[in-house]
């Protein structure tokens, strides 16, 4: 039977209601190496710190890396972290919401009301349906939803809570309510499906490194038309619009908090067939989870070290100078520091701490160059060798003028066998998209750097060798996926998103 566990900031939050279970500290889950080993966990995180990069986030983020099944995933943190992204899912409950509230509140001057739902439980017995409802859309454990009525009753805030927002009259449902949801089966929450042919690229000609520049963006129009997808490019003021298309082709760097991923969030839970889905956005953009992710499957990397705060002393202990201090969610080159001794090392650490929890220590490995292997649908669709920055030890440089360095586009037989078996190994754990993976060949054998979810496609470069067939071959995916009538983007791997929330 699978074990379950149940996290928490600090041990005297837990108030008892159940035995059995054993209960964590989420310092505790982050850093012990048992729980990374152990496996068939079942966790439910009942963090209150859930912000993103905080210390309940990284709980969640960290058991989808390990194979965990984990409620809230962390894809439900981010969509109860902004009303614009939950609201997209709770539109189709305004009328049961009105019909409820408008009884209940019947000839009474309310307009404002709140209830608790625990596992999708409400102590009040007119809430149990639309608790089960946003329990399904939102598995979180704890969930505060607040009501307003302006002229009719809507929901206008949902809030995932911890166990220490409890009263102490609660204790005793929460027992109940965690008692019943323990002891049912787990099981993926409800997917949405889609329709057919138009395809929205979503670019930022503002952008100052775009992952395709003008010409290449031409080349996949073009290719769209070639195989029957009507391919628009689209802004960010476009938001409104996603309803319009059938696909979502994301060709502007992505990040957690940032409109792109809501683009993508938003694209998923209309059915549409999303690159960058929401899922591979999640995983690949945070290094932490891509280091547990890749240690836990036996991929190569070079030595790691996740640092909390006061933990620089183990760093040192672990690695030798100079390290290589990373930020969870960098991309080109951004937020990642070499450092050579203590005082730089604590200097960079005080920043970055400021904007995460977590922090990654890496030892230096220097190459003349990276490869890059593009992957597609668990294939590979390109390889490429990125040379480092004149007088520098990363491809760019944002301090010089000459920002990046040279190239070479090799033909898939024509590269390396072990690179590119490596590469698909790394990349088919995060799922079937589009992804970038890095890798550097060293003395002791080929080591994963990183997964990216939106590599870099531009014209002469990645195409060099494949030329319109690369843009083709893309954009027959999108086809294949629409035409199947269901969205096979997000990952299948057991720790998935989906799959690693609990019914």
């Amino acid at each position: 039977m699978p074990e379950h566990l149940l996290l928490v900031e600090r041990a005297s939050y837990w108030k008892g209601p159940i035995d059995g279970y054993p209960v964590v500290t989420a310092a505790e889950y982050l850093t012990d190496p048992v729980w990374q080993q152990k496996k068939g966990l079942r966790i439910v995180n009942l963090c209150r710190s859930q912000r993103y990069l905080g210390e309940g986030y990284y709980c969640s983020l960290l058991a989808e890396a390990r194979g965990h099944k984990v409620i809230p995933s962390v894809r439900t943190l981010r969509d109860l972290s902004r009303k614009s992204l939950y609201s997209l899912a709770t539109e189709d409950l305004d009328k049961q919401v009105q019909r409820i509230l408008g009884r209940r509140h019947k000839g009474v001057e309310t307009t404002s009301f709140s209830v608790t739902m625990m596992f999708g439980n409400s102590p009040l017995r007119d809430f149990q349906s639309l608790g089960r409802e946003l329990f399904e859309l939102f598995r979180a454990p704890l969930l505060r939803v607040s009501f307003e009525k302006r002229g009719e009753w809507r929901i206008t805030a949902i809030r995932s809570l911890g166990i220490q927002d409890l009263s102490d009259a609660q204790e005793s449902e929460f027992g109940e309510a965690l008692q019943g949801y323990l002891s049912r089966r787990w099981r993926a929450p409800r997917q949405k499906r889609q329709g057919r042919y138009d395809l929205a690229i979503l670019h930022n000609p503002n952008e100052e490194m775009p992952p395709s520049d003008a010409r290449a963006l031409k080349r996949f129009v073009r290719a769209a038309k070639k195989h029957g997808l009507d391919a628009e490019l689209i802004l960010p003021r476009d938001f409104a619009r996603l309803g319009e298309f059938d696909a979502l082709f994301i060709r502007e760097t992505t990040a957690i908090d940032h409109h792109t991923y809501r683009f993508s969030r938003k694209a998923a839970s209309e059915g549409l067939v999303v690159i960058d889905d929401p899922d591979s956005i999640l995983r690949c953009t945070n290094k932490i989870y891509l280091a547990e992710l890749l240690k836990s499957n036996r991929v190569a990397t070079p030595e790691t070290v996740v640092v909390r705060g006061g933990g620089l002393d183990e760093l040192e202990q672990r690695l030798d100078y100079p390290i290589v201090l990373k930020v969870p969610d960098g991309s080109f080159s951004r937020g990642v520091y070499k450092v050579e001794n203590r005082a730089q090392l604590e200097q960079v650490a005080r920043r970055l701490f400021k904007d995460s929890d977590l922090l990654l220590g890496q030892a230096y490995t220097y190459t003349r160059f990276d490869w890059r292997v593009g992957v597609l649908n668990r294939q590979p669709l390109f390889v490429c060798q990125y040379f480092m920055s004149k007088n520098h030890w990363q491809i760019y440089d944002h301090a010089s003028q000459e920002k990046e360095g040279d190239f070479r586009t090799f033909a898939i037989q024509a590269a390396p066998k072990r690179v590119v078996e490596t590469a698909l190994k790394a990349a088919n754990l995060i799922g079937n998209g589009l992804y970038g993976v890095d890798l550097k060949e060293t003395d002791t054998g080929v080591v994963v750097i990183e997964v990216n979810d939106n590599p870099s496609i531009e014209a002469g470069v990645e195409d060099e060798v494949l030329g319109d067939t690369l843009y083709e071959t893309i954009m027959l995916e999108f086809l294949t996926r629409i035409e199947a009538g269901k969205t096979p983007v997000a990952a299948r791997t057991a720790g998935s998103a989906d799959s690693a929330e609990g019914n």
